[in-house]
């Protein structure tokens, strides 16, 4: 990974830690453009229809604004982090851990601007760039082809909207197992 700014097809660049995909990560798989379907039971009690559709079935759609805002359960989890923790967001098909938040700021920080822009709202040190990848067209997307959201700079550097429905999974062991 060099240090150079990837310029999309857009016309805006992406700097640095914005790790690039291409194209062929969101290719057909054997569950839409992933090779698994969304856990059952995702976290706070995000809605399984809509993360499968969102996650695996979707290039350009999103949950509705303010849909985070909604579930108590996570808003509680976010008010309930002690300052010096951060909760860690898990790919909803996957159980990769591909967020966390907050780093670099507080939560209250983290959920104003989640709140400003309507989703969750990551910056580039929240970001896991084992398993994140953003593809020439801003799509933010998993290693593994979960549709996750969208880079939509700002004028402090790249942002990452997200779904909280593709980012709710359980973390997996090594087996894959819950």
């Amino acid at each position: 990974m060099g240090q150079t700014v990837a310029k999309m097809s857009s016309g805006k660049t992406y700097p640095p830690p914005a790790v690039m995909g291409a194209e062929s990560i969101m290719s057909k798989k054997a569950h839409g453009t992933s090779p698994v379907p969304v856990q059952q039971n995702l976290r706070w009690k995000c809605d399984r229809e809509v993360a499968d559709r969102i996650c695996n079935f979707n290039r350009h759609y999103a949950e509705y604004s303010g849909y985070y805002e909604s579930l108590p359960d996570f808003l509680n989890e976010a008010k309930d982090t002690p300052a010096d923790s951060e909760i860690t967001f898990y790919d909803s098909n996957t159980g990769k851990p591909l967020f966390y938040a907050p780093r670099g700021r507080t939560m209250e920080q983290f959920l104003k601007e989640s709140r400003n822009h309507g989703w969750p709202s990551f910056r580039d040190a929240e970001v896991n760039w084992e398993y994140v990848r953003v593809l020439p067209n801003g799509e933010t997307v998993s290693t593994e082809g979960t549709h996750l959201g969208h880079n939509l700079p700002d004028g402090k550097g790249s942002r990452y909207c997200i779904n909280l429905v593709c980012v709710a999974g359980h973390p997996v062991d090594g087996n894959g197992e819950l």
